[in-house]
């Protein structure tokens, strides 16, 4: 399987109606490094290569993730590295390497291990739907498994040695992707955000660390990975992502019996642009997404699914369009592309009542 074959797939992080088209998708991340050996950023590029290799030769034998797609960051265009970023298959960190790093991902792109990234190890399940607790028993059951194989970087006292001290300790990174745009009308994102915070728990944007919340979606995760182990990690994050379904959706049940003219306004505008706009950039483009995709789940906009919104939050991201297109194209060509793409998708839209 080759990497433009992936452009047939959705991708493993969109998810269709899940918790009333609140919750998008799960992730979770373990960190990991080989004993002895200086993290990727001190390394140098034969021992890197040579890590590479160890990691590669382990994960054949472990087999968990055939069949398998292997890539070497050296050998992917800027354009290719934006699609597998848009597609959160790799961070803009691993994005940033060349030779001695990649990327190994089973075809359903659910099951994956970043090579040299900011470790020497990055594990990663992601699945659609709010799934934590079986991706956890996914993962676990890779991470066992390459152990047999690799001996791991590990103290006693603090657990997994990270690159980043944020990461001692489990090395667990967990998330959940969620489409908030009920709080963001209701101005009670704020609050949200600083009582998670209290909680151990971080908000990030779409596509993660140092990126905005485009189209009104964020990731919830944990920020601290020492002193706890990964079920109570697990089990904090769920009981508090259960929450903030809860509120947005009272948020939405508010905004239709008191407000119902500010979200008809919402989705109605974004209906309008998406149809008629020539030109659109990316964030833009999410943001009136995000209107779209409340418009369906509140039975406002009629004949446009879940999945076409889903395909159109992916393909209009910029390294989408340029594997679409099959080269390399510039910004208002994007925009014009792009406009284009959603004008065609809302010919089989209508607003309802």
């Amino acid at each position: 399987m080759q990497l433009d074959d992936l452009l047939a797939r959705k991708g493993a992080w969109l998810a269709e109606g899940a918790e009333d088209g609140i919750v998008i998708s799960s992730r979770i991340r373990l960190a990991r490094n080989l004993d002895g050996i200086a993290f990727p950023d001190w390394a140098g590029e034969e021992e890197c290569l040579r890590v590479q290799s160890q990691v590669l030769s382990a994960l054949d034998r472990v087999g968990l993730l055939a069949p398998a797609m292997v890539m070497d960051m050296s050998s992917l265009s800027l354009a290719d590295k934006d699609f597998l970023h848009e597609r959160h298959l790799i961070s803009m960190e691993l994005a940033r390497k060349g030779r001695g790093s990649g990327l190994v991902v089973r075809e359903d792109e659910e099951l994956g291990v970043m090579v040299n990234e900011e470790d020497h190890l990055r594990l990663q399940a992601m699945r659609p739907s709010f799934c934590l607790d079986e991706l956890w028993g996914e993962i676990d059951a890779l991470d066992s498994a390459i152990e047999k194989h690799l001996r791991y970087a590990f103290s006693e006292t603090l657990g997994y040695i990270t690159a980043c001290p944020t990461n001692i300790g489990t090395g667990l990174r967990a998330s959940v992707m969620l489409h908030v745009p009920g709080l963001r009308l209701a101005n009670e994102v704020e609050p949200i955000i600083k009582g998670v915070g209290k909680l151990g728990l971080v908000v990030r944007g779409l596509l993660g660390e140092g990126t905005e919340a485009s189209g009104n979606m964020f990731q919830l995760s944990n920020q601290t990975t020492l002193g706890e182990s990964e079920a109570v990690i697990i089990e904090r994050l769920t009981h508090v992502v259960r929450e903030v379904v809860i509120h947005e959706r009272n948020a939405r049940l508010r905004l239709m019996e008191q407000r119902e003219s500010r979200v008809r306004d919402f989705v109605c505008r974004a209906f309008g642009v998406l149809s008629h706009a020539r030109l659109l950039g990316s964030n833009e483009t999410l943001d009136l997404l995000s209107g779209l995709r409340l418009g369906v789940d509140l039975g406002i906009v009629a004949g446009l699914g879940t999945a076409e919104i889903n395909r159109l939050t992916l393909y209009c991201q910029p390294g989408h369009l340029q594997k679409l297109m099959g080269r390399s194209i510039h910004a208002q060509e994007r925009d014009e592309e792009r406009a284009r793409k959603v004008r065609e998708a809302m010919r089989c839209a209508g607003l309802a009542g």
